[in-house]
C-alpha cells in the first residue's frame, strides 16, 4: 500500500479536526496539535472498525470523513473516561 503526500496531509488534517472537535465536545478543551491528530486518527480507526458492523453509513467526502472520525473519536474519549474514572462519565 503506498499513501502519497498529499493522503499523508488529507489524514493528518482530518485526525486534527476531527480530534479538535472531539475534544471541544467531550472534554472541554482541544488536547494540543499532536494529541488532536492522535485522538483523531484513533476515532477514524474505531469508526471504521464500529460503524459497517452496525450498518451506519454516514456518506462520502472530506466532510463525511471528518464527522466519521469526530464521532469515532467521541466514543473513543468516552470510553477511555469510562475506564479512567471506575465507570463514571
Amino acid at each position: 500500500m503506498h499513501v502519497s503526500n498529499e493522503g499523508i496531509l488529507v489524514i493528518l488534517f482530518v485526525g486534527l479536526i476531527a480530534g479538535w472537535l472531539a475534544g471541544k465536545i467531550v472534554r472541554g478543551t482541544g488536547f494540543g496539535l499532536i494529541g488532536d491528530i492522535v485522538i483523531g486518527v484513533l476515532g477514524a480507526l474505531v469508526a471504521s472498525l464500529i460503524f459497517p458492523r452496525l450498518g451506519i453509513r454516514i456518506g462520502t467526502g472530506l466532510v463525511s470523513e471528518i464527522v466519521y472520525s469526530a464521532l469515532g473519536a467521541i466514543i473513543l474519549l468516552l470510553v477511555v473516561r469510562l475506564v479512567r474514572t471506575g465507570g463514571r462519565l
